[in-house]
């Protein structure tokens, strides 16, 4: 091996490596001998001892040549020569090889013609990289197109090492395909509330408050619409039914006049006007599934959309949050297809909702069964989200958090703030470099951690240069605020207003690195893994004390960063075992999914997580059909209250209209198939399957035929959805209680 004096005269001179990049960092004459060790790999070779020889003596060259600073190709260039003088011909040629590859790869990436043709080529990796877009039809395409110059681009903005470390694979910057190129921000709570009230503008026509409860879900679906249209995230309509309950009543009030013309007895009257306004109500939140449902935003796909609901206590609320259920049980046209938008999210609250006997209580039983036949909605623990994020309010989309937030005049405020992007960072990468190694882990740790700042840092900066007329809705027609055509965005960003994520993946896998595969039960295993989603929070608020924005932990919805991560990590570090050998990267904190825990264990296990992760989260269960059987739900939502704030479901509702069956279709090379008669027409079968909290339809899409084994296996992976409640017989509290008390002692 190395002798000791090389290692010393390392220590003693402390050259610095010059990065392609323009990073400076400590010479490590460890990363020589990987290098030459993964060459020596390819070519079949196995001296140890030769490549040791190999190192000393190029690390020897290097120390006689340089005393302060090397360049990152001035050793490359003594390694060959050192390769080539030694007789190595093969591991020259390879070792030359690969640091040409890198390089080609790296030029192709800001190619704006590579990327093109691979768009023209229908990559795979570039069409189908979003599970929602249709990359068949002409705006997707065009948005595709777009992105693929927009990536290009985009890459050269970035400073130079937070593009090399993406292009590696230490971290992802997420939407390339707006960010940086575009001043785009992410996702949003839309202030629906200040705009209803106020009015606004859309194109060329000045919009009024609106009179009927009607007139507001038609407003809100083009706010939607235009939002969307805005912003590259998503958007959530929160408190829909307390916002949407004051344009309820005047429905209830015109027919309540009508009603005092016509009819004489004041209980007949009452009763005529509620059962108009009922209608209304329903007709209302209808209209508005089926307008979200066939809308296309300019990028040409639905808006990623979320309504939350379920605090509302007046008869306006309760009616409101009813149809939203019933609406969404009776599906979509006269087949009663699953809707894939809007996500639903129901509010529990205790003392309203939670238990038998209070208020709510009726619309929570519509809520189960909703879950069970339509897997949405998600659920929000109320008093969790508060206890985890500062006050209540639903997620921005997916599963992005606001923290609390108070204005000048010491008010609440959620609704009209946004997040301006994400970055994520490779654990796992982390986890391998450091060989078993912690104090080398955390080293590498918060070099990449910094790069992931920096990465942040100019994500801000960037959304700051968008001026109010870049986006009339988002800024000067309140979405976001009102601000003058001439003001500066940033005022809606600054004193931590709007939140910047950092995110993670694949803590299951680091700490496989550590202690093997099975170490969800082992304290100190998991005592780690908290203590680096930890180190990223306490990162997170140094950076927002120090910058006036607030920089938050994000358990990141990777959908094509679970196979990207490690796709690439199975190039560099080979197939090993439980970590790169499954072609998956576990979901931010999830439990691992080859593993079946009860929904009890799983939740019980997660809930440590989002103390730090705040800024970003959801849990999963997997389940069996629950359709006969909403009480097993119940008791899952009645378990999680008081652990976690966020909630999916995951029960299998595909239906075939041909045989009747539902349950679970088999995926096949073309398609999904019914398993009870062997129906695989996507006009007569209907397959929801949910991918990183949104529901999807794959059978419908012509995009991806061929690839739903693939996209089968991987949605479990993507969601950390795991574990069975008993295959769903669970009915009453004694056998709740016993399944529970099984696996933990109450505290």
């Amino acid at each position: 091996m190395r002798t000791e004096v090389l290692n010393q005269e390392i220590e003693v001179k402390e050259i610095n490596v010059i990065k392609r990049d323009g990073r400076s960092v400590k010479f490590n004459s460890q990363k020589i001998f990987d290098a030459l060790t993964k060459a020596a790999e390819k070519v079949e070779m196995t001296d140890q001892t030769m490549l040791s020889e190999l190192t000393d003596r190029v690390v020897s060259e290097i120390f006689a040549r340089f005393s302060e600073n090397v360049k990152i190709y001035e050793i490359q260039s003594i390694v060959e020569q050192e390769l080539l003088e030694s007789g190595e011909a093969a591991l020259a040629e390879e070792y030359i090889s690969y640091r040409a590859k890198r390089d080609i790869e790296r030029s192709k990436a800001t190619d704006i013609n590579f990327t093109i043709e691979k768009l023209i080529n229908r990559d795979q990796t570039v069409v189908n990289e979003n599970a929602n877009k249709d990359s068949n039809v002409f705006n997707t395409q065009r948005d595709l197109t777009a992105g693929a110059v927009s990536k290009a681009i985009g890459l050269k903005m970035l400073p130079p090492h937070v593009a090399n470390a993406h292009q590696k694979g230490d971290i992802h910057y997420h939407d390339l395909d707006y960010s940086p190129f575009t001043t785009m921000s992410n996702c949003c709570l839309i202030d629906f509330k200040n705009m209803f009230e106020n009015g606004f503008k859309l194109g060329n026509a000045q919009v009024d408050s609106p009179k009927s409860i009607q007139t507001a879900t038609a407003q809100a679906s083009q706010i939607i619409a235009n939002v969307a249209s805005s912003q590259y995230g998503g958007c959530s309509f929160d408190r829909a039914d307390e916002v949407l309950a004051p344009y309820a009543k005047l429905n209830y009030d015109k027919h309540m006049r009508d009603a005092k013309k016509w009819i004489e007895q004041p209980e007949k009257r009452e009763a005529y006007a509620k059962e108009k306004t009922t209608k209304d109500i329903y007709d209302a939140m209808q209209s508005l599934e089926y307008e979200i449902n066939t809308l296309f935003t300019s990028n040409g796909q639905t808006p990623f959309v979320t309504v939350g609901f379920g605090l509302g206590e007046d008869w306006y609320a309760r009616e409101i949050q009813k149809a939203i259920l019933q609406v969404r049980i009776g599906g979509l046209g006269a087949e009663h297809r699953t809707a894939i938008f809007p996500k639903l999210i129901f509010t529990l609250k205790r003392g309203l909702n939670l238990e038998v006997g209070t208020p709510n209580y009726d619309i929570k039983e519509l809520a189960l069964e909703c879950s069970t036949k339509r897997m949405y909605p998600d659920i929000l623990s109320y008093d969790k989200i508060v206890e985890l994020t500062g006050s209540f309010k639903a997620s921005m989309g997916c599963r992005s958090f606001l923290q609390g937030w108070k204005d000048a005049q010491g008010n609440d405020v959620t609704a009209g703030r946004n997040n301006l992007g994400v970055v994520t960072v490779n654990l796992p990468r982390i986890a391998l470099e450091a060989a078993g190694n912690k104090e080398k882990f955390w080293e590498i740790f918060n070099e990449r951690i910094e790069i992931a700042h920096d990465a942040l840092a100019f994500r801000v900066e960037r959304t700051k240069e968008a001026q109010p007329k870049n986006a009339p809705i988002l800024f000067m027609n309140g979405a976001l605020g009102r601000l003058d055509a001439d003001g500066a965005v940033d005022d809606l960003y600054n004193n931590e207003r709007a939140t910047v994520s950092l995110g993670y993946i694949g803590l299951y896998e680091v700490a496989t690195t550590f202690y093997g595969p099975t170490w969800e039960n082992n304290p100190e295993a998991k005592a780690f893994t908290i203590e680096i989603v930890k180190r990223m929070h306490e990162d997170c608020e140094a950076w927002s004390k120090a910058s006036g924005y607030h920089y938050s932990v994000y358990s990141t919805p990777s959908e094509s960063l679970t196979d990207r991560f490690c796709r690439m990590d199975k190039e560099k570090f080979g197939s090993v075992a439980d970590i790169t050998d499954k072609d998956y990267y576990t979901n931010s904190f999830h439990y691992d999914i080859r593993k079946n825990p009860t929904p009890f264990e799983k939740l019980e296990f997660e809930k440590d997580y989002p103390v730090y992760a705040n800024g970003g989260f959801i849990h999963y269960c997997e389940y069996p059909v629950l359709q006969q059987n909403p009480k097993a739900l119940e008791a899952v939502w009645d378990f999680a209250y008081d652990r976690i704030g966020y909630l999916g479901t995951n029960a299998p509702i595909d239906h075939c209209y041909a045989c009747g069956f539902e349950g679970d279709f088999t995926p096949t090379e073309r398609g999904f198939k019914c398993p009870q008669c062997g129906n695989d027409d996507p006009k007569t079968c209907d397959v929801v399957k949910r991918t990183c909290g949104y529901l999807g339809n794959p059978q419908a899409r012509p995009m991806v035929h061929g690839r739903h084994k693939e996209i089968s296996s991987r949605v479990k992976h993507m969601n950390g959805s795991v574990g069975a409640l008993n295959n769903g017989n669970i009915i009453d509290s004694a056998e709740v209680d016993e399944a529970k008390s099984k696996y933990f002692v109450e505290k």
